[in-house]
C-alpha cells in the first residue's frame, strides 16, 4: 500500500483552523468523517487520544503523526492536514507543526499501519517533501506532491 492510496486527495485539508492539539484532531476527524462518511467521530477521537497519552505524536520538526487503531475504519486510512499558522501541539522539539499526517488502522492491519509509518518516515527525511507540501494551494496539489515523492523515492533518484 502506498501514501497515494492512504492520502487521497479528498482526504487532504489545507488551511487548519486549529490552534491546539485538541482543536486539530476534532477537526481533521470531522473533516476525515465527512469525507469518507463515517459515522464513528467519538470512537476515532478515542484511538487518537490513547495513542497521544502515551507519547507525544509531534515527532519530526513541523510534523506530527497522530495515528491510531480502531474498529471504526476497515481498512488503513489517512488524512492530511496543513497550518498555516502552526499548531501548539506538544511536540518533542517544543515547536508548532504545520503538516499532521493522521492514519488510522484497523486492529488487524497492524503490519500495515507500521508499513505506511515507516513509508512516511523516509518521505519526511526528505526536508524539500514538507517545504513542497506547506507550499501547495489546494488538495490535489498536495496529493501531487505525495506522487511525486514517492515515486522519488522508489526509483531512488
Amino acid at each position: 500500500m502506498f501514501l497515494h492510496e492512504v492520502f487521497p486527495a479528498k482526504c487532504i485539508k489545507l488551511d487548519l483552523e486549529a490552534e491546539d492539539k485538541e482543536e486539530a484532531f476534532e477537526e481533521m476527524v470531522d473533516y476525515f468523517c465527512q469525507a469518507t462518511r463515517n459515522r464513528d467521530r467519538e470512537e476515532i477521537l478515542g484511538a487518537l487520544r490513547e495513542r497521544e497519552a502515551k507519547m507525544s505524536t509531534g515527532i519530526h520538526k513541523g510534523i506530527a503523526v497522530p495515528h491510531g487503531k480502531t474498529n471504526a475504519v476497515e481498512d488503513v486510512f489517512g488524512f492530511l492536514g496543513i497550518s498555516r499558522g502552526g499548531i501548539d501541539y506538544d511536540a518533542l522539539d517544543g515547536e508548532p507543526v504545520y503538516l499532521l499526517f493522521m492514519i488510522l488502522a484497523p486492529p488487524k492491519d497492524s503490519e500495515k499501519h507500521l508499513r505506511i509509518l515507516k513509508r512516511l518516515a523516509e518521505l519526511l527525511e526528505n526536508p524539500q517533501f514538507y517545504v513542497d507540501l506547506l507550499s501547495q494551494k489546494d488538495p490535489q496539489g498536495a496529493y501531487n506532491v505525495i506522487c511525486k515523492y514517492e515515486d522519488i523515492f522508489a526509483t531512488g533518484e
